[in-house]
Order: structure tokens, then C-alpha cells, then sequence
């Protein structure tokens, strides 16, 4: 003993009333509201591979593998030791370990690989419980779901990329499609000068036998990693989409230039990049001309996307501040059972079980639209962009006020708070940002008198229930009477 630092040798205090380590959460069958849900929206069909992708994505050790692939960022590297351009990010060992997990357990294509009602309304609610864990992970995900649809329109490269990104195999290899047991598909619209206003852009495109070489600058690229992208570019007919692969036909790496990795406040586990096209080999999309029209669909499902994705950090949010309250004494009670503190939980927990439903319909709209149903569809279109709007607003406030649940000890990095607070703005910003969404819904509007009849339609259903939200629909229907004139704006104009 040193007499002189006495205080170094006394045993520490005793830890009481903290609560203790959460541990390994069943993402599914604690999760009443989805369950519910699915089964609700004609996904029940899908029960036994939700529980067992709920349990497996829960565990303890996912997390962690969570807190590491955002701790240790994605890092560019742009050259070889031989000088060689390659153009490759190097992820954590954690973040291939997630994505072993996300492929395998169909979280990029269950919707396509199982047509049937409800398979779209599984697919949420598989990406919904794994975006709890690990937001970054699910954007190539997004992604790769949500250009199905676009590469249908040309089925010589259906035919050609469609069973790769319907694999359920990871393969994290950069190398030639041909060699690959898996595949993913990004796509990067934005450039400086124009954000959602992709007419302003400037990249432009030129025939080159059965291709085009496209060159010009993209702003962001998420997941640059992937093997191909769709994009956007100025033909002499006008702005047409193309998909552009990390190698061409003959075998070569393409000429997609990384320039740079942002640092973004969150989603740290997945590359954003400044990409420098420069003759690069791409082939066309749809028709010349129409490229717009043709990765709508494409925003359209990343969006979907986004409206869950947010009603997923509302979920996870909610699970940590229950968790806290309920083990937590403060004033001779648990916390939970402070009046002031009740209330806040359950308007978290309405919040959150709101989001989480409306996600879900918007799955079935979805899955209906596939069959034909015209309605369907139109509910489709503005109920997504009106979900991802409304959605991806209330996630920020929803997950800090779940935060202030847990006092300091929620404000610190070894909560999963905060990581999940720097996460919750992204999907806000993505595909659209409020002001855009708003434009698309009324565009929507004009161009469509159908989705407004679709969506008076499902809201109609709640007549008679509340005065509230009577005298509330009645003054909807009243200002959807007399919505202004638009000007062209933004990707779905």
C-alpha cells in the first residue's frame, strides 16, 4: 500500500439501480405491432422465416458487430501498392459480417424471389428488424431491391444481372459479373449544380457500338461498392438512364474514378462517394430520352425504404427507453411508473406503432399494384411519398426524446442512443428531402386524379371513429378541391 495515494487502493463503490445489459432482443416475436402487421397485410405466409431472421439479427453479437462497422469507417482506396487505379473501399471485417447476414436472409430481393400476395409486406418487415441494428448496412440493400423494376424494362440485361442480384450469396469480390455467386446495384443521380433538380445536371453520353461512354461528375454515390449503378445522362434525345458496371463486357475496370469518402454525421458504416465518370462504359436503360421515367421506380422503392427504415429507428428507440424505465428508480419509483414518464412512453409508443403500420400498408399497396390493381397503385404512389415524408420527419424528435428517456447515460457512445440519433435524419434527406416530397405529392395530384381518389379512399376508412379526425378528413377533401398549379420540378417531373 502507498500510503501517499491511499485512494488508489479502496474497492470500488457498489453499482445499484442501473439497469441491466439488454442482451439478445427477438426482433420479431417481441414485436407485437409488426407481427400484427403482417399478418394484417397478407404476409403470414412468411411467419417462420421472420422469426427465425428476428432471432438470428437480434443477438447480442450482431449488435456489436454493429457499434464496430460504424466505429472503424469504410476507408478509399483509390490505387494498389503498384500504382494501379482500382478505385476499392475497404470495409471492417463487422460490416462484411452483417452483410453475410442481410444476403443470406433475403433482405435485397425476398420480394422478388417470392411472388405471391404479401411478399412485399414480408420484405419491409425483414429490412424494418434489421434496420434496428444497423441502418447503413440496409442501403445497398434499398438499393439493389429498387432497381429490379428499372432493369426489367430492358430484358437482354435483366436477363443478364437480374440472377445475380436475386442471389442470396454474399460475395464482396470486385471482379467481372460473370465470376460472381452475388450481386448488388447502386445508383448516383445527384451533381453539384442540382441535387433533386436532375435537369440541371450535366453529365452526357455517347453511342459507342452497343454502349455509351458517359462522362461528367456525380455528388454522391452510396455504397460505391457495388458492381454496377444506375445513373442518369444527357443523350441527344434528352436525359436517359443507364447502368454502369465496375467492369465492362471485356473484362477491364471501368473508368469510375472514387474521388472521395464524405464524412457524414451518420450512417458510418456505408461508403458515400464523389464519383468522376470519365468515358465510361455504360449501357442504356429504358428508352433514350425517357431516363427520368424509367428510375422513378427505382426512387419509388428506395423510398419505401426510407419510410420504414425510419419507423425501424422509432422501434429500436422505443425497446432501449422501456428497457431503461422500467429497471431505472428515481423518487421511490421505477421510472416507468412516474406519471410524466407514462406518458411519454406511450406517446412514443403510439408514434412508433403508427409508422410501423403505415409502413406495412404501404407493402400491400405495393404487392397489389404488381397484380394490376390500378388503385393499388395509386395509393402506391402517393402513399409512399406522403409515408416517407411524414415517416422520416418525426424519426429525429421520436428517437432524441427516447434519448432523454435515459438521461446522461443515453447521451454517451456506449448507448446505442446516439448512433441511432445521427442515423434517424438521413432518410429524411435521401430520395427527396421535405420540401421535393411535398412537390411530388402535389405533382402526383394533378398528373393522376386517380391518387387522389385512392388515398381519400383509405383514409375514408376511419370515418366515424373520432370527431377530430371526421372534422379533419372533411377539410382535407375540401383543400384537395383546390390545390394550386405546380411547376415542373425534381425526379418525377
Amino acid at each position: 500500500m502507498n500510503p501517499r495515494h491511499p485512494i488508489a487502493n479502496l474497492p470500488t463503490h457498489e453499482v445499484t439501480n442501473m439497469p441491466p445489459h439488454l442482451g439478445d432482443q427477438d426482433l420479431w416475436t417481441t414485436d407485437v405491432a409488426l407481427k400484427q402487421g403482417v399478418a394484417r397485410e397478407g404476409g403470414d405466409w412468411a411467419t417462420s422465416h421472420l422469426a427465425k431472421f428476428g432471432r438470428q439479427a437480434g443477438r447480442q453479437e450482431v449488435f456489436e458487430l454493429a457499434d464496430q462497422a460504424n466505429r472503424f469507417s469504410p476507408e478509399l482506396k483509390a490505387f494498389d501498392r503498384y500504382g494501379m487505379r482500382i478505385n476499392q473501399v475497404e470495409f471492417h471485417p463487422a460490416y462484411h459480417a452483417l452483410h453475410e447476414i442481410t444476403v443470406s436472409g433475403g433482405l435485397p430481393n425476398f420480394a422478388w424471389n417470392n411472388t405471391r400476395p404479401g411478399a412485399h409486406v414480408a420484405h419491409a418487415a425483414l429490412n424494418y428488424m434489421f434496420n434496428q441494428v444497423e441502418g447503413g448496412v440496409v442501403c445497398p440493400m434499398a438499393m439493389t431491391y429498387a432497381a429490379v423494376p428499372a432493369l426489367k424494362t430492358t430484358p437482354a440485361i435483366a436477363d443478364e444481372w437480374l440472377p445475380k442480384l436475386l442471389s442470396t450469396q454474399y460475395d464482396s469480390r470486385d471482379i467481372p459479373l460473370a465470376e460472381k455467386t452475388g450481386a448488388q446495384v447502386g445508383m448516383f443521380m445527384t451533381e453539384k449544380q442540382g441535387g433533386s433538380d436532375v435537369r440541371a445536371n450535366s453529365t452526357k453520353a455517347v453511342r459507342d457500338g452497343d454502349g455509351y461512354r458517359l462522362t461528367g461528375h456525380k455528388f454522391f454515390c452510396s455504397a460505391p461498392m457495388s458492381d454496377a449503378f444506375l445513373t442518369l445522362a444527357y443523350t441527344k434525345n434528352g436525359l436517359s438512364c443507364f447502368l454502369v458496371p465496375r467492369w465492362t463486357p471485356d473484362g477491364q475496370r471501368n473508368t469510375l474514378f472514387l474521388q472521395r469518402l464524405k464524412d457524414k454525421l451518420g450512417n458510418k458504416s456505408n461508403a458515400s462517394s464523389e464519383m468522376e465518370l470519365q468515358n465510361t462504359w455504360g449501357v442504356m436503360i429504358g428508352p433514350d430520352g425517357r431516363g427520368i421515367r424509367t428510375i422513378i421506380d427505382m426512387v419509388q422503392g428506395t423510398r419505401f425504404y426510407c419510410a420504414f427504415g425510419s419507423a425501424a429507428l422509432m422501434r429500436q428507440g422505443l425497446v432501449q427507453a422501456l428497457h431503461h424505465t422500467a429497471h431505472r428508480t428515481a423518487f421511490q419509483k421505477k421510472l416507468i411508473d412516474q406519471p410524466l414518464m407514462r406518458n411519454v412512453l406511450a406517446d412514443l409508443a403510439i408514434e412508433s406503432e403508427a409508422a410501423t403500420c403505415l409502413s406495412l400498408r404501404l407493402g400491400r399497396a405495393t404487392d397489389q399494384s404488381e397484380t394490376g390493381d390500378q388503385q393499388a397503385a395509386a395509393l402506391a404512389r402517393i402513399g409512399t411519398a406522403v409515408g416517407k415524408y411524414w415517416i422520416c420527419k418525426r424519426a429525429p424528435n421520436h428517437t432524441f426524446e427516447a434519448m432523454e428517456c435515459h438521461g446522461g447515460p443515453g447521451y454517451v457512445e456506449e448507448s446505442i442512443m446516439p448512433r441511432l440519433f445521427r442515423e434517424s435524419p438521413v432518410n429524411s434527406i435521401w430520395e427527396g428531402s421535405g420540401n421535393v416530397i411535398c412537390l411530388d405529392v402535389l405533382r402526383a395530384l394533378h398528373k393522376d386524379p386517380q391518387t387522389r381518389e385512392a388515398y381519400l379512399a383509405e383514409v375514408e376508412l376511419a370515418l366515424g371513429g373520432n370527431v377530430h379526425l371526421d372534422k379533419a378528413l372533411v377539410e382535407l377533401k375540401d383543400a384537395l378541391n383546390d390545390i394550386p398549379p405546380i411547376l415542373s420540378c425534381g425526379p418525377g417531373a
